[in-house]
């Protein structure tokens, strides 16, 4: 009998102990990051959770970015001040072919929560995702903010950027791509070499081509470009410099009859007597794996201009060069003598995609890109962000090339609207910007160029997102 009360009092006891041991349990954080295995401090206090409702320490997003010029380690950095002033954790995912890296889980719908991969590449993914409205509308992010400070997002962003077709690609007020790395884009040459040979910087399109005579007559052609992605920024310039803004807004929407316009022959013309100005190797390396040997052609004076953006001087750092070789950058020469010359104003653009699990946390991401942290952190790797007054903090090579707009040239901004997608309607890359490799290696006519260019504007018109 007194076996049986002891037993009950045990079994009586572990219930109670059971019970104490289920609310404990449940009194703590059930929001444990499994992806942050390295972050065990948040059990040494357990007594205060008066802050529970505050889940961003437990919140991890995935960053997807393109890795170029700048590096990888950029993002690593970026990825930890972020962390720091947020307690948002980053699963970084950086690579040269990011393309090839998130295009698959993307397939099956898992999307990273914020993507940095502008427009113009060769894959067109972002374009992709443009057509097929894909991206979150990021509006209200300008006026959010920036982490860590006291300003909001808009008042630290230059004018003009939020702005675009770029980063507005349908035209209906609303932001859905932030600007990120802005770099005037034009042709970079060996500054070293004209002083050489006592050569002028060609003002108008005619002392370029009697240029191109001079050069070749030793041994030098007048042009290669990277791959034909780089003539976006080129033809957009080429467009401005033609026939002003009112020509370049009614081309970029694919007017009727545009193309049959003066100033659009004047660009057919002048992009078909630069291909036969190409050095003709450029061709078999105008690819996203041998770009830089175009690049090369350069730096080895094998040609004397290249359409590119200031990033070129990072990517070629460590690249042979002939003596006396010194960075020039010019903006695209006028048509006719005291015409306009134009340097687009290329940027690369950050965007999240519609299916991001996280858009809250990814948006304040994007917000911390204008945080004074971030922009040291971007010019160290020499990345410049389009945030007022930043230039004035450049020097070097830098200095130079962003003082191109106070040298009388003008900037061009802007591109092609975003249409929607239709079976056997290529990307503007393809229709535009590609067949130039043909044109320089003479298996298309530029008549065979216009008539692509006019039958896909045709569809791309009738289908404008």
């Amino acid at each position: 009998m007194k076996f049986k009360k002891v037993l009950a009092l045990l079994l009586a006891l572990m219930l109670v102990v059971t019970v104490f041991a289920g609310c404990a349990n449940n009194s703590g954080d059930t929001t444990t990051d499994t992806n942050n295995t390295t972050d065990t401090t948040n059990t040494t206090d357990t007594t205060d959770t008066t802050d529970t409702t505050d889940t961003t320490e437990a919140t991890t997003i995935q960053v997807a970015a393109i890795e170029t010029a700048y590096g990888a380690d950029v993002w690593t950095e970026i990825a930890n001040a972020f962390t720091e002033a947020t307690g948002i954790n980053v699963d970084l995912v950086v690579d040269r072919n990011l393309e090839d890296v998130i295009g698959p889980a993307m397939q099956g719908g898992d999307y990273p929560d914020v993507i940095h991969l502008a427009t113009g590449r060769e894959a067109g993914l972002t374009e992709q995702f443009i057509k097929d409205k894909n991206i979150l509308d990021i509006t209200d992010v300008l006026s959010m903010t920036v982490p860590g400070e006291d300003t909001i997002v808009s008042d630290k962003i230059a004018g003009g950027f939020t702005e675009t077709s770029l980063t507005n690609p349908y035209g209906d007020g609303k932001t859905y791509l932030a600007p990120m790395f802005y770099s005037p884009c034009g042709l970079f040459y060996n500054a070293g070499l004209f002083a050489e040979k006592g050569w002028e910087v060609p003002q108008t399109w005619d002392e370029m081509w009697e240029l191109g005579d001079k050069a070749m007559e030793e041994g030098i052609y007048l042009f290669t470009y990277p791959t034909t992605g780089y003539f976006d920024a080129f033809f957009y310039a080429l467009m401005y410099v033609a026939g002003g803004p009112e020509f370049f807004n009614e081309a970029t929407v694919y007017t009727e009859g545009i193309w049959d316009t003066e100033p659009a022959q004047t660009c057919f013309d002048i992009v078909e007597k630069l291909a036969s100005y190409t050095n003709p190797i450029t061709t078999a390396q105008a690819n996203d794996q041998d770009f830089t040997m175009n690049q090369q052609l350069v730096l080895d004076n094998k040609a004397l201009f290249m359409p590119n953006g200031t990033w070129i001087v990072g990517e070629m750092a460590e690249a042979p060069r002939a003596d006396g070789f010194e960075w020039g950058m010019t903006a695209l020469p006028a048509v006719t003598e005291g015409g306009d010359r134009y340097s687009y104003t290329w940027f690369e653009q950050m965007w999240i995609p519609a299916g991001a699990e996280n858009p809250d946390a990814a948006k304040q991401f994007v917000a911390f890109m204008y945080s004074d942290v971030a922009c040291e952190i971007f010019a160290k790797y020499g990345a410049i962000q389009p945030v007022l007054g930043i230039a004035d903090t450049l020097e070097g090579d830098n200095k130079l090339f962003y003082s191109i707009y106070d040298d009388g040239a003008k900037a061009a901004m802007g591109n092609f609207a975003a249409y929607k997608s239709v079976a056997g309607l290529g990307t503007v890359r393809e229709v535009f910007f590609d067949p130039v490799n043909s044109l320089v290696s003479g298996s298309i006519t530029r008549d065979d160029w216009i008539n692509g260019i006019k039958t896909a504007s045709d569809q791309m018109r009738a289908n404008l997102a």
